[in-house]
C-alpha cells in the first residue's frame, strides 16, 4: 500500500484548485498558545492573570522538490522548462499572494493522512540548491508556515462558555473577596462591581461567610 500524498487544497474566487506536494515532508511542527495580561493586587505577592485571547494555531514544515531527473513532459504547457523546479515550488509562493477578487490570500487547507489543518499560508522561505548549466533551478526547500482561521461563530461553538452567560448562585467562602469571585467566574477581577450590584453590597470589604451571591451574566 503505497503512503497517503499530502496535498493542499486552495479556495480560490474562480475554481477551487488542489496543489500535490511533490514528496511528503520528513516532519511538521504544530504550535499553539495562548495571551495573558497580568494585574497587580495591592497586597498580593504575585499578580492575577487575566486570559486576553488565544493564538491562531500554525503548522509549519519543510517541503522539498527535485525536478533533476524528471522527463519532458510532451503535454505539458507551461511557460516553464519542463525542468524547471519553479512551477512547482511558484504554486506554493503564490498562496501567499493576493486574490483578485477576494482582496485576500485565498483560504487552503493541508491534508495529508488524519492531518487536515485549514487556514492561510502565513510566509514560505525558498532556498534553491541546485541549477542546470543554463542557471535553471531543479532542486528546492522551501519552509512553509500555515496559520489557522477560525471565524467568530466558530470560535463560540468551539468554546462553550458557562461563567459569564448565564446567572448563577455562589456561597461566599472564609476571607473570600468580590474580586475573587469575578476573578474565577469572569476571569477579569476588576468586573467584582456588577456582582456587588446584583446583591445590593455598599461596603465589598463587609462581607458575612456564607452569604448566597448572585453572579449576574454579562451582556
Amino acid at each position: 500500500m503505497e503512503p497517503a500524498k499530502a496535498i493542499i487544497e486552495v479556495s480560490r474566487s474562480s475554481e477551487p484548485k488542489t496543489i500535490k506536494v511533490l514528496f511528503n515532508p520528513n516532519e511538521y511542527n504544530l504550535q499553539s498558545g495562548s495571551t495573558y495580561s497580568w494585574k497587580t493586587i495591592p497586597g498580593l505577592q504575585s499578580p492575577i492573570a487575566q486570559f486576553v485571547s488565544g493564538e491562531a494555531a500554525t503548522l509549519s514544515m519543510e517541503l522539498f522538490f527535485d525536478t533533476y531527473e524528471r522527463l519532458p513532459d510532451e503535454n505539458d504547457s507551461t511557460e516553464y522548462d519542463t525542468r524547471d523546479v519553479r512551477r512547482f515550488t511558484d504554486q506554493i509562493v503564490g498562496l501567499t499572494e493576493v486574490d483578485n477578487d477576494l482582496h485576500a490570500p485565498p483560504m487552503c487547507r493541508f491534508i495529508w493522512g488524519k492531518l487536515d489543518f485549514g487556514g492561510v499560508v502565513e510566509k514560505v522561505s525558498q532556498r534553491y540548491t541546485m541549477f542546470l548549466d543554463s542557471g535553471i533551478p531543479v532542486r528546492a526547500t522551501l519552509n512553509v508556515t500555515f496559520r489557522k482561521v477560525l471565524g467568530m461563530t466558530e470560535q463560540f461553538q468551539e468554546t462553550p462558555r458557562q461563567s459569564a452567560d448565564r446567572t448563577k448562585q455562589k456561597t461566599l467562602k472564609q476571607g473570600e473577596h468580590l474580586w475573587m469571585i469575578a476573578a474565577e467566574e469572569y476571569e477579569n477581577p476588576g468586573m467584582w462591581r456588577p456582582i456587588a450590584e446584583a446583591n445590593g453590597i455598599d461596603n465589598p470589604r463587609r462581607l458575612a461567610t456564607g452569604r448566597k451571591l448572585i453572579i449576574p451574566r454579562l451582556e
